[in-house]
């Protein structure tokens, strides 16, 4: 695979993906100050758009830009579509500039019960814990979305307590309701459609976290905060059916 080391120096580089895209990584382990500078570098792009890339896309360590190599053939033929577009984003790593956003805090409510999580009981059991303390230890953290990804609106959240860790089932589940809350390591997400999935599953949201009708359809961003609410059953079914009547 052809690999661009960015400046010997740099903490960063930059490889193609196909002869349409590229990435620049930033790091290689979850943790939030390499997300944060992910972050940092997407709201820069969106206020400061490279020519012909039509979609960036932001994950845990890194961010994939999408781009339209005929377009950038015809204005720059002296240049390949992959060097044109990783000198612009080089210019725009040297010139970080300062954070110019906020990170949202969004409440989710969950019902956190074997009806709908069905391995609720399976991963208290798994840490030693009973059901009320699983909820108490998913419920006390403010967990950073670090990326939208597997599905439209399916959030990628950490970190969840050490307890709480549990890798994906051996064998996924063909249907996963839409709204369905896991576990899978570190990692918490909530299913934003009715899918198959190895998330070992512990609850359920009323929300909506992908609807087309919606302008920004994901409920959702990456670099935003969740906090988690646990609620009854009674609520759960008040909420889902106010959201959809």
């Amino acid at each position: 695979m052809l690999y661009l080391t960015v400046m010997e120096a740099a903490p960063y580089s930059i490889y193609p993906l196909g002869d349409r895209a590229l990435t620049i990584e930033l790091g290689k382990a979850i943790n939030e100050p390499t997300h944060e500078q992910v972050i940092q570098l997407y709201h820069q792009l969106l206020q400061n758009p490279i020519p012909f890339v039509t979609d960036i896309i932001p994950a845990y360590c890194s961010i994939s830009l999408v781009y339209e190599p005929v377009l950038i053939h015809k204005a720059h033929p002296h240049l390949t579509a992959f060097q044109q577009i990783s000198n612009q984003l080089i210019v725009r790593m040297e010139q970080p500039g300062k954070k110019q956003f906020s990170n949202r805090l969004v409440q989710i409510p969950v019902c956190y019960t074997p009806l709908l999580g069905p391995d609720l009981g399976e991963v208290a059991g798994h840490a030693g814990i009973d059901v009320n303390e699983l909820i108490r230890l998913h419920t006390e953290r403010t967990y950073k979305v670090y990326m939208i990804g597997f599905l439209p609106g399916f959030p990628y959240m950490a970190s969840v307590n050490e307890k709480l860790r549990m890798p994906r089932k051996a064998s996924p589940r063909q249907h996963v309701p839409a709204g369905s809350v896991g576990i899978a390591g570190e990692q918490t997400g909530i299913y934003p459609l009715e899918s198959p999935g190895g998330w070992q599953l512990i609850g359920q949201t009323p929300l909506l976290l992908f609807d087309v009708s919606e302008e920004n359809p994901c409920l959702l961003q990456p670099g935003d905060e969740v906090i988690f609410n646990p609620i009854s059953l009674a609520e759960f079914h008040a909420i889902k059916n106010q959201l959809r009547p």
